[in-house]
């Protein structure tokens, strides 16, 4: 994907999120972030984007300590959360391309620009999940070629990085398949943090995750369960990665 679709991704997500945020109110419970109310819901992802500004605008190569979000409620900290959201879009729209600053995943896009514009979209619109699953709604969904792109960060980035917790004690294998885009990618799971291959490598599978790449997004970053059909082999590693896999 390019910058500009993840920049314009992350403003439509982050206006949604808000919105449902504020027909569900700040006291609402998320039952996808367990502990959580809208309100946590609202400062966490409103200083990741204060967060993700500071690299981008100031240009930092090294890690920032992570801003302290403020105790505010209700309609107060909607606007706070806009805020900060307008201020992430601004900050990706008006940045070089050649812009050098620090990012934190083993594999990432091409440059830190396309690092950050390509998170934090996909921060916002997992978090958007959250905020539609306090009104008790159903998702609405991502194009084809975002939820492929985020299934990839996740296992390609995430839980390559060695404080994933999903591993096995033998050595397994998993593969994921996105039916709609045909993306594939093999998944090694050890002692170790995992191994993702992009592709089938002809290894036999333990566990195989297949279905349309929306349901595979939301199912592996834990909105979903990773249930039903599209799980087949070896289910108890699904249960693994829902026990295992929350960032």
């Amino acid at each position: 994907m390019k910058i500009t679709e993840y920049v314009e991704t992350l403003a439509r997500e982050g206006e949604l999120l808000a919105d449902e945020a504020e027909r569900a109110g700040t006291e609402a419970l998320v039952p996808t972030c367990p502990e959580w109310r809208v309100s946590d819901l609202l400062r966490h992802t409103g200083a990741v984007h204060r967060w993700a500004a500071g690299y981008v605008r100031e240009g930092l190569v090294e890690p920032a300590p992570f801003p302290e979000a403020p105790e505010l409620v209700g309609a107060e900290l909607l606007s706070w959360f806009r805020e900060g959201h307008a201020e992430l879009v601004r900050a990706l729209a008006e940045a070089p391309e050649e812009l050098l600053c620090w990012t934190f995943l083993p594999t990432a896009p091409p440059s830190p620009l396309a690092f950050w514009a390509r998170r934090q979209a996909h921060e916002t619109a997992v978090h958007r999940f959250d905020a539609q699953a306090a009104r008790g709604i159903a998702f609405s969904g991502v194009t084809p070629e975002f939820a492929e792109d985020g299934v990839d960060e996740l296992l390609t980035g995430f839980h390559a990085r060695p404080r994933s917790r999903v591993r096995t004690e033998e050595p397994k294998t998993v593969r994921v398949r996105a039916a709609d885009t045909g993306a594939v990618w093999t998944v090694h799971l050890s002692k170790e943090p995992a191994r993702t291959v992009r592709g089938d490598t002809g290894d036999p599978a333990d566990c195989e995750l297949t279905g349309e790449a929306s349901w595979l997004y939301a199912a592996l970053w834990n909105r979903l369960p990773l249930a039903g059909p599209g799980v087949s082999g070896d289910k108890e590693l699904a249960r693994l990665w829902q026990d295992t896999a929350g960032i």
